[in-house]
């Protein structure tokens, strides 16, 4: 069994004050102690989930040489196709086991944000591949607002107060493929124990073993949601943001049992990123005598800067 608390979007958006407040409370807890919950209700249909796997099953199904042709140089991954091994974890040399797609904002980033989006990058194999990842990632950006909003009461803010800096941020919604391994991996793992960099992450595809999540203990736990959830996790923005209050847990994709090397696993993530022009410096009401500010102040922009050089995909 999964270790992480389950919670419905539903009451959040019922009208019913005391529901909401139940939600507030409990996703609010969620992200302090382990920083991980499984969502139910939000805005992707099963219909579209499915269509989404069909059409990224059938791109990195394609020749080699065509997904090369969609790695765009100069764009450190933000838009297209990252080839296998390119991206690694924080700190690490080697490479993970998989490759993956970039979808991103499809609105025009907000006057003085600091934000130039690339177009995102049509491909012309699949008639459908893009629509469909265009609608996943809105329907998932509705979903990141609402859980924002509570996370902003949860923590003493005002509830729309993430928007200013989400709306139109520059998320990213990226289908991974962890091919099968055909020969015994050297210090690699399909995704080395990492945080995210961004305020939430949306996960589709934690359906089986495979994610790991560290909880305080230093104990790695499975982290498996229902068929009909998400899994989020508070990103380093977030923690930074909250002097830590809301924890940015190290999570891992460890390699699946030798018997099931010759399986593909694929996983679709949309990180909630706000616009670069977004403080993350620690809120005034997240310090205090036993939590003193525990980060330097900087930008969203300039934080996303300096991992994506950790993370080998910018020099």
């Amino acid at each position: 069994m999964s270790a992480i608390p389950s919670v419905d979007l539903n009451d959040f958006v019922s009208g019913d004050l005391d529901r909401k407040q139940k939600f507030i409370k409990e996703i609010g807890s969620a992200f302090e102690n382990i920083g991980f919950v499984a969502l139910k209700s939000h805005f992707l249909s099963d219909d579209l989930v499915a269509k989404l796997y069909r059409e990224i099953k059938l791109f990195f199904d394609l020749p080699q040489e065509i997904k090369d042709q969609y790695e765009i140089p100069g764009l450190a991954g933000q838009r297209g196709y990252t080839s296998f091994g390119k991206e690694h974890a924080k700190g690490r040399k080697e490479g993970d086991l998989k490759e993956f797609w970039h979808f991103g904002q499809y609105e025009a980033a907000p006057k003085n944000s600091g934000d130039h989006y690339p177009e995102n990058i049509h491909v012309k194999e699949l008639s459908h591949f893009n629509d469909i990842g265009k609608e996943v990632y809105i329907a998932l950006e509705k979903t990141a607002k609402e859980v924002l909003k509570a996370l902003a009461l949860h923590i003493g803010l005002e509830e729309h107060y993430f928007e200013q800096y989400a709306t139109a941020g520059n998320s990213i919604l990226r289908p991974i493929h962890y091919p099968p391994i055909t020969t015994e991996p050297k210090n690699a793992v399909r995704a080395a124990a990492h945080g995210d960099i961004n305020l939430i992450t949306l996960l589709m595809g934690a359906h089986g073993r495979g994610l790991q999540v560290k909880n305080h203990n230093d104990e790695w736990v499975d982290a498996i949601a229902n068929e009909d959830e998400l899994m989020i996790n508070v990103g380093d923005m977030l923690s930074r943001l909250t002097n830590n209050q809301l924890k940015s847990t190290i999570h891992q994709v460890i390699n699946p049992p030798k018997e099931l090397w010759g399986t593909s696993r694929y996983s679709i993530p949309f990180f909630m990123h706000p616009v670069s022009s977004m403080p993350l410096n620690c809120l005034d009401n997240c310090i205090s005598e036993e939590h003193p500010k525990a980060f330097e102040d900087i930008t969203a922009g300039a934080y996303l800067e300096e991992r994506l050089i950790e993370l080998g995909l910018k020099k």
